[in-house]
């Protein structure tokens, strides 16, 4: 909705209503986006724990010894 203020025939202020509901969707969608960030850093981290679960690091030192006492 539209505001004015005039005086006379000659408008001095403006307001147009729209500034205020577009700062507070740009807020909405900006605690939006860091949730869903949010929650793909938490994903990202189970998917790195589930990938350790079924791997072993040897050091590439042992790995070679067990190849030579095999040989």
């Amino acid at each position: 909705m539209a505001i004015q203020a005039a005086i006379g025939a000659k408008v001095i202020a403006y307001e147009n209503g729209q500034g205020d509901a577009q700062g507070r969707h740009r807020e909405v969608l900006r605690r939006r986006h860091f949730r869903k960030r949010k929650l793909l850093e938490k994903q990202k981290e189970g998917k790195k724990r589930m990938k350790s679960v079924g791997r072993v690091d040897i050091p590439q030192a042992a790995f070679h010894a067990i190849l030579k006492i095999d040989n």
